[in-house]
């Protein structure tokens, strides 16, 4: 377990199929659909080397434009920043480049396994993620109310924690199904996870978590409902999710999207860039050898999208920051759809006006991270007196909430992430600089480990985002709130488009926040593939019938459809 309150019934290993994120809003085997050898599908002869814009170059474009490059497309890649988006590496200025931070992503689920193939494919190691309690952590320290509580097991922690850990086992059995959910999404069993998830969407759509937790007689205490929000599963206290859509957190923890998480080694940014310059050893149309980098000028993707509007014959035409426009038969929008209100001048006619009030009402996350090199993982020293580590992955309620210790061997530097927030936590940083930041970290940590002088290994200067302040993000990931299903369906379902009017199709959207899991690397993959088909499917292309694609099953497996009046 990777957590100080457990999201799931321990399972015996080997016995059960792995969880994975198949479902439980669209059941769908993704990691089946990109490991068939017949491939994702074809477009017809004719369209070959047709130009398709891929708006946003994080990790959902860069697979939604690597895949139609191999099917013998021209994806046209336009990025206002720089490739990776959200999966952003960063280092110190004049330390090791090898020390770097994960300002965006930095930690991914095993149940990730589309995400997997990718990072398989261009070759990337992946080692455990040192979250609280994790079998790679070597300490935690939970702290809260000025009390704190040094563990190396769950079993090290006062009979409180156990307590809530099952307060919260009984209220997801009690009040989501988990058991039945959990069989069904291993074996994956599609009638039964629709079944089990109909009937929660129906009776939990309009529930807060923090309802939720409420309307459970295991979270009766409010103790041990605040150790909870302070504590939390899996990555820490999650009570600045307290106000979002119960909904969002089932999917969580049915797929352990919070659990045994894994880091890139070298960093996540590493994943999309090899994605652009790699050369696919079966594609169609294109020389061997052929990249997304070669079929862009100077190998670099078009400057940030200032405008989108339909032209003649459906057409989806669009100006970039250089006064550029070009006009496409099709295009996929991976940025944050906030940007379709605020950074990209857009006609209404590009989506339904029920689209654009999903898109007006997708509620996104504040998140802020700030980290600082060191001279050596100083934290394994071990206390004289005690003889435990003189500093431990820690959980507080004080500023810094969660604190990570980041190393690469006992002789190497190291990096610390001071401090890693969310929504109101974020927002308390806002005003400050790095240096303030790191300042205001400093002390509440000293408070924690009087006898540790963190300031004398530091090595360089801190780095820190705040993804609201960011202009081309303004929130960190979307979290829907209670109510919110019905948008987070017309978003997701956008790519199935027979149904809309002929002028309403050919630009298809996707990127975590169009996902039913948002915040999570797979989602953003996920979301690229049904564009993917998308538009294949929009060109007059199809699946082999051995390997359909998203698309062609789903009327078979479409999300539940809950009544507008």
């Amino acid at each position: 377990m990777t957590s100080t309150v457990p999201n799931a019934i321990e399972q015996p290993e080997g016995q059960q199929p792995p969880i994975t994120m198949f479902g439980p809003d669209f059941p769908y085997a993704y990691d089946d659909f990109l490991a068939h050898p017949a491939g994702l599908g074809q477009v017809p002869a004719t369209e070959h080397g047709t130009e398709i814009a891929v708006i946003g170059g994080g990790l959902s474009g860069i697979v939604a434009a690597y895949e139609l490059m191999k099917m013998g497309l021209k994806p046209v890649v336009y990025e206002a920043d720089r490739i990776g988006g959200r999966l952003r590496t960063v280092g110190f200025e004049g330390c090791d480049p090898s020390l770097t931070a994960e300002m965006g992503a930095m930690r991914f689920p095993p149940s990730s396994t589309a995400l997997q193939h990718y990072i398989d494919l261009v070759g990337l190691e992946t080692r455990p993620f040192p979250n609280p309690l994790a079998d790679a952590t070597p300490s935690t320290v939970v702290d809260l109310k000025g009390e704190s509580h040094y563990a190396e097991t769950m079993d090290d922690l006062p009979q409180v924690y156990r307590d809530v850990a099952e307060a919260w086992a009984r209220c997801l059995e009690e009040g989501a199904d988990f058991s039945d959910m959990n069989r069904a999404l291993r074996e994956r069993d599609v009638p039964r996870i629709r079944e089990i998830w109909s009937r929660l969407v129906e009776k939990l759509d309009n529930q807060t978590f923090y309802g939720f937790l409420c309307d459970s007689d295991a979270f009766s205490s409010f103790r041990h409902r605040e150790i909870f929000g302070q504590v939390g599963f899996g990555t820490g206290g999650w009570d600045t999710d307290f106000p979002n859509s119960i909904l969002e957190i089932l999917r969580v923890v049915y797929t352990e999207a919070d659990d045994h998480h894994r880091g890139i080694v070298g960093g996540s940014q590493q994943l999309p860039l090899r994605l652009w310059e790699r050369e696919p050893g079966k594609i169609v149309h294109w020389p061997y050898g052929t990249s997304l980098k070669s079929l862009h000028v100077d190998g670099a993707p078009r400057p940030a999208v200032t405008r989108l509007h339909r032209t003649a014959g459906n057409r989806i035409t669009v100006t970039d920051a250089h006064g550029d426009i070009r006009t496409y038969r099709a295009a996929v929008f991976t940025a944050q759809s906030w940007m379709l209100l605020s950074k990209i001048d857009c006609d209404d006619s590009l989506f339904p006006i029920d689209h654009w009030t999903a898109i007006e009402r997708t509620h996104y996350m504040e998140s802020s991270k700030l980290f600082v090199p060191v001279d050596r993982p100083f934290w394994l020293d071990k206390d004289a007196r005690t003889g435990r580590d003189v500093m431990s992955m820690t959980l507080t309620d004080r500023m810094t909430r969660g604190t990570y210790l980041l190393d690469d061997g006992p002789d190497r530097p190291a990096v610390i992430c001071l401090s890693y927030t969310w929504c109101d936590d974020s927002l308390k940083w806002l005003p400050l600089s790095a240096n303030e930041r790191m300042e205001v970290m400093l002390k509440s940590l000293g408070e924690i480990y009087p006898g540790v002088d963190i300031r004398k290994h530091v090595i360089g200067s801190p780095v820190t985002v705040s993804w609201e302040n960011e202009p081309y993000f303004m929130g960190a990931f979307k979290a829907n709130l209670p109510g919110h299903y019905r948008y987070q369906r017309r978003l997701f379902t956008h790519f199935v488009q027979d149904r809309l009017p002929a002028d309403k199709r050919g630009i298809f959207l996707a990127g975590d926040d169009i996902s039913w899991t948002a915040g999570w690397a797979e989602g953003a993959v996920q979301t690229a593939l049904n564009a993917v088909w998308g538009v294949m499917h929009h060109l007059g292309g199809t699946t082999d019938p051995t390997n359909p694609g998203p698309g062609d099953v789903y009327e078979e497996i479409a999300p539940v459809e809950l009544p507008e009046d």
